[in-house]
This record gives structure tokens, C-alpha cells and sequence, in this order.
């Protein structure tokens, strides 16, 4: 009660002053956050989802694991604006397409998103397209894509998020032909005796190192019988909310009190993210994100999800509402550690925060002039082919256009030089190294290096 206290009257007295004119402005800072906002669990749970983050036993052909497109040191994204799953070598900027036999079969369509915070209780919502979202009647009261096969018995929609990774031949479960999981996968079977679920969860019951951590962390699993891909999914997301929960940056610091956590140029910021530059219109609440979706004309790039004449574009939100109005919409990411997770946008248009900026103050002319060599990707010529097709056809960048619901900001480079400021101010410096949260090894005896 009373860090809200001061809060209030922090913000009363920054709209007094020419530092900020927040309550002026109609907007007010957020609260501070604290413990009661994010999920906890047992160090035993988080230690076990530590490990099958990074063991490739989760994936179809045994070489590739949540962390290598969500990996610590490229602040739990890859770096790169598509990630290439399957039959790619490397890990983050460094991974390439493959060579031989053994070669990406396409980019994933989309960017791998930051883990930050996502154990905060307020995310309920997840996927750029928000697929996995709540539904009373639905399993477990989580839609997602796997529909009435979703089991039961999942802590919250991070755990739902885990569960589908493992299920995508382009991400972890491979072609079909090349291993049984890649062609339950191909199916359609996730659940069931024979399915993507099942057959990962009969792997780990056949690893000692892991049935004796199942049974301490989970009090439902007695033997290794009772290991169910369910229980991996919770450990997962348990270690994703402890391990990677950022709450302690300079700006939440300025919240809780400190009043000079804050360089004055970036509390000029923080005045025109508030203020007139209009950004916590979307970016609001503590984590700087209202959690709605928004079509902003965000370049698409890469092979898009089969959508439209082509099949190069991505209707994101229509894809799950079947609402025209939601085409091109988009689900408003979190701003915490921005300056960490590019690049930016869905599809990762954006490979600056000073690029992604601009075009947030001018999506129509961000649209116009994109050009797709700002995008960072590895290259191959059958690839390199889908990557800038949508932006090289005019009726699909008129079509995105026409969608845009941000309106142009006008602010000067200085304006525009203390907004950014701000945003690195969003930065806990934990986030700057994650060293630990890699483990030596894994119960599988897999490779965690590459």
C-alpha cells in the first residue's frame, strides 16, 4: 500500500513539474510489481525444467531443443527475425540452414518471441496470433490448437505454449518419413497411444536420471509409468516464469521509489511514452502491454502461414477469430528487456530498436520504405526466394496498409533519441547475463552446445 502511495504521488508530482506531464496527459504510471504477480514453484520442478529446455530429447530426431530458438544468450529469442528449426546447426545468429541431406525445410513462419516475464499471472493470452488463449469450454480452460486432444492437468497457458513446439515438423519434430513423432506430427495425432505427446513422454520414462526427478517434483507420479508429457510441459514453464521473470529494471526501480534510478533524459522519455507520444495506449499496465492485438503495418517477411492468393501472407488473429477485421492484427508484446530481444515484429521486420521505433511513429511510411534487407536471416537461395515476397507484391503491401490502426506521431530525433532511452530503461540488468540458466549437461547425455 504504501509503494502505491508513492506512486501516486510520484506521478502528482512528475505532472507538476517539467519532468512529466503524466497525470496531465490523461495517463498514469503503473504500479510497481511484485511477488504475488507471477506464478512460483518448487526449486524441484524448476531444476527439472531447466533440463528439458535444453535437451534435444524433445525433439523428433534428436537435434534441436526449446533453447535453440529461445536460448539465454540471445535473450531467450534467436536473434534472428525467422528461426530455422529443423536440419539447421548452430545456435542464434550463428545457425545456418544446414548442408547435405540434412537441411531446413523452411524458415518458421514467424519470429521466436521473448520468454521474458511470461509467468506473470496477467499472461493468459499467448502466440503472436494468440492461439493459445482462455476458454471455460474448452480442456483445462485453454484453446489451442490441438483443440479437444489438449489433456488436462496443464499449471497455465505457458505450460499449453510447451506442449507445441514438439508437434512442428519446421520446429522440432522433424519431416515426415524421417522419425515416428514427425509423422504423428504430420497427422494430426498429438494425443493417444501412438501420438507427438505420448511417444515423448515414453522417451523420458526410459531415462533413470529423469524418472527419479519426475517423481520429486510431481507428488502425482509414483514411477516412471506416471510420466505424462503434461508434467514436462509444467516443469518447462515453471523454470521459463522463475528463471526469467525481469522486474528489477531501472523504471521499476523509479516505481518503487528510488528516485534516481532514472537519468533525466530517460524520464523525458518515460513523459512521452505516457504522453504525447501515445505508446501506453498499447503498451500500458506494468509489463507494457495491454494484450490485445493490433494491426500496425508491420512488414511481412518470410513465407508467411499460407494465407491469402499466394500463400505468402500471415492474416495473424484472423487465423484463430475467423474475423476478417482481425487481418493482419497482431498480439501487443511486452516491452521488458526490448533492447535485448531483437529483432522486432512477428515476422522480425526489424533488426534495430531505432528502426522498429520509427515505424511505430510512421507505420504507413515504415510499410513504404521497408526494405528487406533490414530483416536478419541466414541465407539460401530457395529461401532468400519467399523471404521478401510479400513486400515485393503491391496489392498485399496495399492490403496491410489499408489495415493500419496506428495513427503518425510527430516527434523530434531528440524526442525520439530520450523515447528510446526509456526503453532501455525497461533492461533488468540480471537479463544482461544468463549464464546460469544454461546447465552443464542433460539426463539424455545429449549435446546442450549446439
Amino acid at each position: 500500500m504504501l509503494i502505491m502511495a508513492w506512486n501516486r504521488l510520484l506521478a502528482a508530482f512528475l505532472a507538476a513539474t517539467s519532468l512529466c506531464s503524466v497525470a496531465s496527459a490523461g495517463h498514469y504510471l503503473p504500479d510497481p510489481l511484485q511477488d504475488q504477480d507471477f506464478a512460483a514453484a518448487s526449486e524441484l520442478k524448476i531444476e527439472l525444467g531447466k533440463q528439458l529446455f535444453f535437451d534435444k530429447i524433445l525433439s523428433g530426431n534428436l537435434n534441436i531443443s526449446c533453447a535453440t530458438c529461445h536460448h539465454p544468450f540471445a535473450g531467450t529469442g534467436d536473434g534472428l527475425s525467422l528461426s530455422v528449426g529443423e536440419g539447421a546447426r548452430g545456435t542464434g545468429v550463428a545457425r545456418d540452414t544446414g548442408t547435405g541431406l540434412d537441411v531446413v525445410h523452411e524458415r518458421v513462419p514467424r519470429n521466436a518471441p521473448a520468454i521474458f516475464n511470461l509467468g506473470a499471472l496477467e499472461f493468459t493470452t499467448l502466440f503472436h496470433d494468440g492461439r493459445i488463449q482462455p476458454d471455460p469450454d474448452s480442456p483445462g480452460g485453454i484453446a489451442s490448437p490441438a483443440g479437444t486432444q489438449l489433456p488436462f492437468g496443464l499449471d497455465n497457458a505457458l505450460a499449453a505454449q510447451a506442449m507445441f513446439p514438439v508437434t512442428s515438423g519446421t520446429e522440432m519434430a522433424g519431416q515426415p518419413g524421417e522419425n515416428p513423432i514427425a509423422d504423428a506430427a504430420a497427422s494430426g495425432m498429438l494425443a493417444g497411444p501412438d501420438g507427438v505427446w505420448e511417444q515423448l513422454a515414453e522417451r523420458l520414462r526410459g531415462i533413470d536420471g529423469y524418472v527419479t526427478q519426475f517423481i520429486a517434483a510431481f507428488d502425482d507420479i509414483s514411477d516412471a509409468q506416471d510420466i505424462c508429457l503434461v508434467h514436462a510441459a509444467n516443469a518447462i514453464a515453471a523454470f521459463e516464469a522463475v528463471a526469467w521473470r525481469s522486474d528489477d529494471s531501472p523504471f521499476d526501480r523509479f516505481l518503487r521509489g528510488e528516485r534516481h534510478a532514472l537519468s533525466r533524459l530517460q524520464v523525458q522519455g518515460m513523459h512521452l511514452f505516457y504522453g504525447r507520444a501515445g505508446c501506453s495506449g498499447c503498451h500500458g499496465g506494468s509489463l507494457q502491454t495491454d494484450h490485445t492485438f493490433r494491426a500496425i503495418a508491420m512488414p511481412q517477411v518470410g513465407p508467411g502461414k499460407g494465407d491469402g492468393p499466394s500463400g505468402h501472407e500471415d492474416f495473424g488473429r484472423e487465423r484463430v477469430t475467423g474475423n476478417p477485421a482481425d487481418r493482419y492484427r497482431f498480439r501487443v508484446p511486452s516491452l521488458r528487456n526490448i533492447a535485448l530481444t531483437a529483432p522486432y515484429g512477428h515476422a522480425g521486420a526489424y533488426n534495430t530498436l531505432d528502426a522498429v521505433v520509427h515505424h511505430h511513429l510512421n507505420p504507413l511510411k515504415g510499410l513504404e520504405d521497408y526494405d528487406i534487407r533490414e530483416s536478419r536471416l541466414p541465407h539460401r537461395p530457395d529461401l532468400d526466394a519467399y523471404d521478401g515476397y510479400a513486400m515485393n507484391d503491391p496489392s498485399i503491401r496495399a492490403a496491410i496498409a489499408a489495415a493500419n490502426e496506428l495513427p503518425p506521431v510527430e516527434l523530434r530525433e531528440s524526442d525520439i533519441r530520450a523515447l528510446i532511452e526509456f526503453l532501455h530503461a525497461l533492461t533488468d540488468t540480471s537479463a544482461l547475463d544468463m549464464r546460469s540458466d544454461v546447465p552443464a549437461s542433460v539426463p539424455s547425455g545429449l549435446s546442450v552446445a549446439d
